[in-house]
């Protein structure tokens, strides 16, 4: 019963430090090939957390200048 206990803790444990480590490399993938991912600044224009949209400034500092192409 006790190892049922422990072993569970580990597996939740494990799990985890599994996303944690996914989440790390996918932010690593995405900062060398930005025009691959959807991964985008949760503070900025598109997502959830800057409010109502591009309503605000955020949208416009960016949109100005084109990025440069290697």
């Amino acid at each position: 019963m006790m190892t049922t206990y422990l072993v569970t803790i580990g597996l939740i444990f494990t799990i985890m430090l599994a996303g944690i480590a996914v989440e790390r490399i996918y932010r690593c993938f995405a900062a060398r090939n930005p025009q691959l991912g959807p991964f985008r600044d949760s503070s900025k224009c598109g997502s959830c957390t800057a409010g109502s949209g591009c309503s605000d400034t955020a949208c416009e500092s960016g949109a100005a200048t084109p990025a440069p192409h290697h």
